[in-house]
């Protein structure tokens, strides 16, 4: 297995700080955020969702490009996707993802899913995701470029069965999961190692990060609140020691890409520690 890094876990980096800080920690593979940058949140403290400053900007230029591809090529980095957030029926700015990845050498992109809150039915969220992948997998195909469903909470795929669902009347070759049992933790728990199993062929990629639950007020009927929140990756509920053990036990070789969003640590000695820990874990097993 490899390392790679999102860069979304990285907001005060610009892009050629992160490859150095990637290349010194030992880290194989990039997973580009690619997001526009609102005007109004450019002056704003760097930021995971906001002032992102090491992301690919949704307007960048095929030649704007070339600065991407020449920063994996001089510290010794694959680019393996491109990661966006679509929404789920759009098309367009699919194959415009698609064709960014094609252009910088990525394997992956992450497509959309729909969000669930209750106030429109699974079933119909559901069906519009169905149709949604049927006009993905050709474009997936044309592109030589798969495309990942994340395990996600406040999804229609929270977890691994109902990812699975989505995807298993599509080609493994070009629709895929992105497994993250991070997110689970949140919503959508099921056994890790038998969710490896279940998606067999769709099981694509990997995030490792780790969430944790704590008390809060109790509620007016008397019961015990809760919440979840983000914790740094070996310090959450999620043992990675047992996923990354159970992720060889089922011959999964891909990558592992950090998402640490704890806060914990700065982003250059966030990739050193995740570097030296996940490195520590997959010797050990």
């Amino acid at each position: 297995m490899k390392l790679s890094i999102f860069t979304v876990v990285t907001p005060d980096l610009t892009p050629e700080e992160m490859g150095a800080a990637a290349k010194a920690a030992g880290i194989d593979g990039i997973e580009w955020r690619f997001k526009e940058t609102a005007q109004d949140v450019k002056d704003e403290k760097p930021s995971f969702w906001r002032n992102n400053l090491c992301t690919i900007d949704t307007s960048t230029t095929d030649a704007e490009l070339e600065r991407y591809i020449r920063i994996a090529q001089d510290n010794g980095l694959q680019t393996i996707s491109v990661t966006p957030y679509l929404q789920a029926g759009d098309l367009k700015s699919t194959e415009r993802v698609l064709q960014v990845a094609q252009k910088l050498g990525a394997s992956m992109i992450r497509v959309g899913v729909p969000s669930y809150d209750g106030t429109k039915h699974f079933n119909e969220l559901y069906a519009l995701e169905q149709n949604y992948l049927k006009g993905v997998e050709p474009l997936a195909k044309k592109y030589g470029v798969k495309c990942l469903i994340e395990t996600h909470h406040n999804t229609i795929t929270p977890s691994v069965s109902s990812a699975y669902r989505l995807v298993s009347s599509f080609d493994p070759n070009h629709i895929g999961v992105l497994f993250d049992p991070g997110n689970m933790v949140h919503e959508g728990f099921e056994n890790f190692r038998m969710g490896m199993e279940l998606l067999g062929p769709y099981l694509a990629h990997v995030h490792i990060k780790n969430t944790g639950w704590k008390k809060t007020e109790v509620r007016e009927d008397g019961s015990q609140g809760w919440t979840s929140y983000w914790e740094p990756n070996l310090q959450g509920i999620v043992n990675w020691r047992q996923v990354l053990t159970d992720l060889k036990a089922v011959g999964y070789d891909g990558y592992l890409g950090v998402e640490d969003f704890s806060g914990l640590y700065e982003s250059k000695e966030l990739l050193k520690k995740y570097s030296e820990e996940t490195r520590a874990i997959l010797a050990s097993i």
